[in-house]
């Protein structure tokens, strides 16, 4: 098994070019199905992008990958498809539910096994299958599938979620692309990456249109080809943003857009970090005297879950006592006897941890949970004394291109074995 090994304390000096956002590019991937044509710029080359190609390519679509132009062209020509998304493509990668919604619109029926990914929570499907049910799908869950059924199509519908869920409004979307009539979805979810996946949808025809939490879908006229560049990885950014603020001399990061990253900026810059914002690039300077500060975890436009665990690496430098209070996912603090077993001083009680800061890190042999808890461990290895072996890396590789290549550029001491 692959391990990271990491000598830490070695400062970060130069550009990080920002990938592809693995979160865009799924639920994009999966809308797919519904053309018979694409051509998909920007792509990320992680693991998770290459299950849902083979997922795809299961179903019958053929894609063709060009690794060095991060592009895919996507045929989806077949009158004969297969309409099952199998346990063994699913189980790693929980945005394979995403087929459901637009196999259901396309073929009128999908057998799609209940989702894996990381195990930082429960993350039902019922929000899913909430909103399938109200478009007319006919659903029962059997020997662990999803089998949904829409003989005569699904139908326009107004759909309130009970609580706001990325893959729920993302698979809702899907499904009422080629609804009959008007469908409005209440209390979305509103990332930057459905937003991304909406103009996808809007160049294969769709009618769609968002007023804050609420977004309109009209039946229109639909268009079988469409080209798109997925949008930068706001994820992959702010973690190397954390980075250069816990090790960075000078780091440029570019290929992104400061706007759509302004909270995880304003929240770096609230703890103390030097950051210059550009029209396509930020640079960072590291500054030594960080202070605490309380966050607390909310859908798009507050602060993501999914730098929670990058984060916490950074307030172990900071001085005083911050507190991250986890709203999103329950067992999203796994990462946190691994960082104590290097120094940290982390204590959690009820959805709160508590970071005491700042404390000396000192490289121990680790194991990785999940994408971003792994992640986290990397940049804890970075400014840890000595050396620091992270095992179980093969999380990492769902979600970051190029990771230790980008942060070797940067002079950081990184490689693998």
């Amino acid at each position: 098994m692959q391990k990271l090994i990491i000598k830490g304390r070695n400062e970060l000096n130069g550009k990080i070019s920002i990938s592809g956002s693995k979160n865009a590019t799924l639920p994009i991937l999966a809308a797919c199905i519904l053309s018979s044509n694409t051509k998909l710029q920007n792509i990320p080359l992680v693991k998770d992008i290459f299950t849902m190609i083979e997922l795809l390519e299961f179903i019958g679509l053929k894609i063709k990958i060009i690794k060095k132009k991060n592009t895919l062209i996507i045929f989806n020509k077949k009158n004969k498809i297969n309409t099952l998304a199998p346990y063994k493509l699913v189980k790693t990668m929980r945005a394979g539910v995403l087929v459901l919604g637009s196999l259901l619109t396309k073929y009128g029926k999908a057998k799609v096994s209940l989702p894996g990914g990381c195990a930082i929570g429960t993350r039902p499907v019922d929000l899913h299958l909430l909103a399938l049910k109200k478009l007319g799908a006919k659903i029962k869950i059997k020997d662990g599938y999803i089998i949904a059924k829409a003989k005569k199509g699904l139908k326009g519908s107004t759909i309130k979620f009970p609580s706001i869920s990325v893959g729920a409004t993302e698979n809702a979307l899907l499904a009422a692309f080629n609804a009959k009539g008007k469908t409005i979805l209440k209390n979305c979810a509103i990332e930057p990456e459905i937003k991304d996946l909406i103009s996808f949808l809007k160049k294969l025809g769709a009618n769609i249109k968002i007023i804050g939490r609420t977004i309109y879908i009209h039946e229109s006229f639909k268009k079988l080809e469409a080209y798109h560049k997925v949008m930068f990885d706001r994820i992959e950014a702010g973690t190397y943003m954390i980075a250069s603020a816990l090790v960075g001399k000078k780091v440029t990061i570019d290929r992104i857009d400061p706007k759509i990253i302004k909270t995880e900026i304003n929240t770096l810059k609230k703890i103390g970090v030097n950051i210059k914002k550009n029209k396509s690039s930020i640079t960072i300077n590291r500054n030594k005297n960080l202070k605490q500060i309380n966050i607390l975890t909310k859908p798009y436009p507050g602060f993501p879950t999914d730098l929670q665990a990058q984060l916490m690496v950074l307030l172990t430098q900071a001085e005083g006592a911050s507190k991250i209070q986890e709203d999103i996912f329950e067992n999203r603090f796994m990462h946190v006897p691994e960082l104590n077993r290097m120094g940290a001083k982390i204590e959690i009680k009820n959805k709160i941890a508590i970071i005491h800061g700042p404390t000396k890190l000192m490289g121990a042999e680790v194991m990785a949970t999940d994408l971003r808890a792994s992640v986290s461990l990397v940049l804890a290895g970075l400014i840890a004394e000595n050396r620091t072996k992270i095992n179980r890396i093969y999380h990492l590789d769902r979600g970051y291109e190029s990771l230790e290549k980008k942060l070797k550029n940067c002079k950081a001491e990184i490689r693998r074995v």
